[in-house]
């Protein structure tokens, strides 16, 4: 399929039966009570995703409603592209309600027809990245029990075909390989090849129970591999259209995302809010200064619900910024990490920018500072949830016991759309919620009630989890595979500041053999790590040789003194990183 066109494809839609999707998800329900409150106070209804999306394309058939550099969708095209999809999957493939599909794509417009034709054909997306490795993709495959695999044939520097005809011969079950954008090798199928095949079908699609899993977002977790969060039909909506009121969304607005689009970002808070409001998605191809102030300008962007605080210094920056027409934007989200009240200030003082704080996660929980709240309360929180239904409390480290308003503590929180717990991660699960079902976010948070309002104020975390540009990395997970180099006794990942991104990865290692002996460099323990199958953006990006690691008072490695080395050393070197 050519990016530059929409494709043809049916205008009548597929009927639709009834479908039980299968038990073997595993996924842990909501508790019955809530279940029934949800319903009662009309935060769920009754139909599945698939449906309200098909629902909310009608309104407006023929307005904009999916641009990219390339490409220009009207509702009516998407509608009718992703219905072709779904009869195409059911058709032409294997795959099967219930079954279960890896998604390797980029910000790519057959991204978003793919994952509105999986959600239609009642099929379940698992949200990856084209820059996770065959190892991670290989693990999460067999986690979920996928079935399928997306794999974009163009992306650069990448042989996502390859990879994928590779997984099919390591994991069990994996025997559907889809070739976006590209030639399919035998034995695959080429996604162009699912858009004709479904375009002359009359084929019957499923009719989901809302109460079933929608599709699998990767979660920030705790350590090892990222923990797998299911997303419900009801719950997945009703998420997306409670963030849409949150930022005033309506007909009228532009929607531009320049992250990836199939994190839960992309989807929950910017893809299905434009759309179900019957607004324009534009989906830019990268965060990069120039693409974005291209596509604000072009298109009058109205809303950019998530930027990265990382992205807004490098618009700053930019040497065309304050000659750009910026003046669409109405309300640009800074989320993922905490920004800087400097950052804030000089997004409205230099580039007339109204900026506000929000706080997501792939488990559900959206908070958010209405425009209209206090200038200290959008400076210094995230906000204040964005459902009425929302619980949120915080809690002393390691106990259910609430803190006083004002100090520091865990937040834990449940919901309408906050997962109650994740797939397959039983003994997980036992210490990841509290009895009656709040969420342990691992977020230190302290409450902050102003005007009769509560607002939370990110003050760290407890996970040990480096945070680079919002991308979350796993010590634990880059440690087990450096020790694995036979010139590596012992590693430590700790993050280290920088002032674009917030913090980079350094690497601590004690060194194998006899004391004075050298480290792996930084290029050697790369291409080990990569022949691991490790995804780049989790990389060390510089490696500290040592004896021996500093250790706690109950002989853990000290983190702490090893973060506030390497921040003493770059200070030392007059670098933030």
């Amino acid at each position: 399929m050519s990016v530059e066109a929409a494709p043809t494809a049916p205008t009548t839609p597929p009927a639709r039966t009834a479908f039980t999707q299968p038990p073997a998800l595993a996924s842990p329900a909501f508790r019955p009570e809530l279940a029934e409150r949800y319903r009662r106070e009309g935060h769920w209804g009754a139909e599945p995703l698939g449906e309200v999306l098909r629902a909310a394309m009608r309104r407006r058939p023929e307005h904009p409603a999916l641009v990219t550099p390339g490409s220009r969708w009207t509702y009516r095209d998407l509608d009718a592209a992703s219905d072709a999809v779904a009869a195409g999957l059911l058709t032409r493939t294997a795959l099967r309600p219930g079954d279960r599909v890896v998604f390797q794509l980029g910000n790519v417009a057959e991204t978003v027809v793919a994952y509105y034709g999986v959600v239609k054909a009642g099929i379940v997306p698992v949200c990856t990245l084209p820059q996770h490795g065959v190892r991670e993709i290989g693990l999460l495959a067999e986690h979920t029990g996928a079935r399928g695999h997306l794999v974009q044939a163009d992306v650069p520097r990448r042989d996502l075909v390859a990879e994928g005809q590779r997984l099919q011969e390591t994991v069990d079950g994996l025997d559907t390989l889809v070739v976006v954008r590209g030639a399919a090798p035998a034995g695959a199928v080429a996604f162009d090849e699912l858009l004709a095949t479904g375009a002359g079908e009359a084929t019957t699609l499923p009719r989901p129970d809302p109460d079933d899993v929608v599709a699998f977002q990767l979660s920030g977790g705790t350590t090892g591999l990222p923990k797998v969060a299911p997303r419900r039909h009801h719950e997945y909506a009703y998420n997306s259209l409670a963030w849409a009121r949150a930022l005033e969304l309506d007909e009228d607005s532009v929607v531009m995302h320049p992250l990836p689009v199939m994190h839960n970002a992309g989807i929950a808070a910017a893809l299905q809010p434009a759309h179900l409001t019957g607004g324009t998605f534009v989906l830019a191809p990268g965060a990069d200064a120039e693409t974005v102030l291209e596509l604000v300008e072009r298109e009058r962007v109205t809303v950019v619900p998530v930027v990265p605080p990382a992205v807004a210094i490098r618009l700053l920056d930019h040497p065309r910024a304050r000659d750009a027409d910026l003046g669409s934007i109405r309300r640009f989200a800074l989320g993922g990490q905490r920004p800087s009240v400097e950052l804030l200030d000089r997004l409205e003082a230099e580039l007339g920018i109204p900026t506000q704080q929000m706080f997501g996660m792939a488990e559900g929980m959206f908070l958010y500072t209405p425009p209209e709240s206090p200038l200290w309360v959008r400076r210094h929180t995230v906000g204040t949830p964005i459902s009425p239904a929302d619980e949120v409390r915080v809690l002393d480290v390691g106990t259910d016991d609430e803190v006083a308003d004002g100090e520091l503590g865990e937040m834990a929180c449940r919901g309408p759309y906050t997962i109650p717990g994740y797939h397959r991660a039983e003994a997980h699960n036992r210490n990841a919620f509290t009895a009656d079902g709040f969420y342990r976010t691992g977020d230190l948070v302290t409450r902050h009630v102003v005007d009769g309002v509560p607002y939370y104020a990110i003050d760290g975390r407890i996970k040990d989890v480096i945070n680079r540009g919002a991308e979350k990395i796993h010590a634990e997970e880059v440690e087990e595979l450096l020790v694995r180099h036979p010139a590596v006794h012992g590693a430590a990942l700790v993050a280290m500041p920088d002032a674009v991104l917030g913090e980079r990865i350094c690497a601590y290692v004690v060194p194998a053999g006899p004391a004075g002996t050298a480290a792996p460099t930084l290029d050697e323990l790369t291409a080990f790590l990569l022949d691991q199958g490790l995804a780049r953006f989790k990389l060390p990006e510089r490696v500290e040789a040592v004896a021996a690691f500093p250790l706690t008072s109950v002989g853990k490695v000290s983190k702490k003194d090893l973060r506030a080395d390497i921040a003493a050393k770059l200070e030392h070197e007059g670098s933030p990183s």
